[in-house]
């Protein structure tokens, strides 16, 4: 089913249940605010394990449970898998789990991350393990510790949330995160996440639209968090 056709796509239904501004997001976490979800993930001890071999014994979910839509029927065209990206020169393994990447010396503008993990036939993947890296503010990687990186877990819906900053742009790229995705006892995928109307993206030779994210604003004019919303889709 096309876009143009009556009914709503998979990208279209979930962007729906995700893509709402901060304070309507607050109710969908069951009252509590992402904010308070993150904060009390973010207080949990990292552990460094590789991500290929983990195995999951700490779910990263809200203690109270959000109210969301159920999982539209597949057969449009946003049902291909996610793209696989090169994983470039300055990847770590054996980043700390955690949900939030602020510590108390983080620079730039905050962002909060959210999305689903689902198969090709729109189910949802639980425990699925997500690791992200991306540059600073001035577009600089860590590569001596873990600032900018870590990983989580979805919920048992597939979700996942992240809250770090918008990354600077690094010298020949356009502004990118890095990501590993992994279900349960499944190949990893490798990709990155791309910024809508990044004036560097039509000069960057690895930038594919398809690994675009959906980019908003919050809805407070004098909050400058910017909230981003992308879904991964597993060749499972």
């Amino acid at each position: 089913m096309g876009k143009d056709q009556a009914g709503v796509s998979r990208r279209s239904f979930l962007w729906r249940a995700l893509a709402v501004p901060a304070a309507a997001l607050a109710a969908w976490w069951g009252g509590q605010g992402l904010s308070g979800v993150l904060a009390q993930t973010a207080t949990r001890t990292p552990t460094r394990t590789a991500l290929a071999t983990r195995t999951p014994q700490l779910r990263v979910t809200p203690t109270a449970t959000p109210t969301l839509l159920p999982t539209p029927t597949c057969g449009d065209d946003d049902d291909e898998p996610t793209i696989a990206q090169t994983e470039g020169p300055y990847y770590t393994p054996n980043s700390p789990e955690r949900t939030s990447f602020i510590e108390e010396d983080t620079v730039g503008t905050r962002m909060i991350l959210a999305g689903f993990v689902l198969t090709t036939r729109c189910q949802p993947v639980a425990e699925a393990l997500i690791d992200v890296w991306h540059a600073d503010d001035d577009g600089v990687y860590d590569n001596e510790g873990y600032k900018l990186r870590g990983h989580f877990f979805t919920d048992e819906e597939g979700r996942w949330t992240l809250e770090t900053i918008v990354p600077g742009l690094y010298p020949g790229r356009t502004r990118h995160f890095h990501v590993k995705v992994q279900a349960p006892n499944e190949a990893i995928l490798t990709s990155q996440l791309y910024f809508p109307d990044e004036p560097q993206n039509a000069r960057d030779g690895i930038f594919d639209e398809a690994l675009l994210m959906e980019v908003e604003d919050a809805e407070d004019a004098e909050d400058e968090t910017k909230y981003g919303f992308f879904n991964f889709v597993l060749d499972i």
